[in-house]
């Protein structure tokens, strides 16, 4: 059953800007995303856009969750996949959430997110 979907788009340009301080990186980026997508602007605004769209899946915004509490790594395939920690992990269990289905598009301008939450509500 869908629980909850979001979506968002964000200007690569604006994600150039926020990486001229380091501190943007390490706020709201945990070590293996950054592993992953160092040195491509396009899937630093991805990961921030899948973050983004998560959290409006939640229903929430930033308010109950941080942006480091939700990883978006890559499978073989270059998929991209959540992995939630602290109290995102918490918060999708309390919603009946168990997976997040993520597609990614982009532009040589924008990126867009699109998460769909799966699970069970109770």
């Amino acid at each position: 059953m869908i629980v909850g979907i979001g979506v968002d788009m964000v200007e690569i340009q604006r994600i150039k800007k926020a990486c001229e301080k380091e501190a943007f990186l390490l706020r709201y980026f945990t070590s293996g995303e950054i592993k992953i997508i160092a040195g491509s602007l396009a899937r630093i605004a991805g990961n921030f856009a899948v973050k983004e769209a998560v959290v409006k899946a939640f229903g929430t915004g930033f308010g109950k969750v941080s942006p480091e509490e939700i990883e978006v790594l890559r499978d073989p395939l270059g998929k991209p996949y959540v992995v939630l920690y602290g109290q995102a992990r918490i918060l999708a269990h309390e919603l009946g959430i168990s997976r997040f289905h993520v597609s990614l598009t982009d532009t040589k301008e924008l990126v867009q997110a699109f998460v769909v939450a799966e699970g069970e509500k109770e």
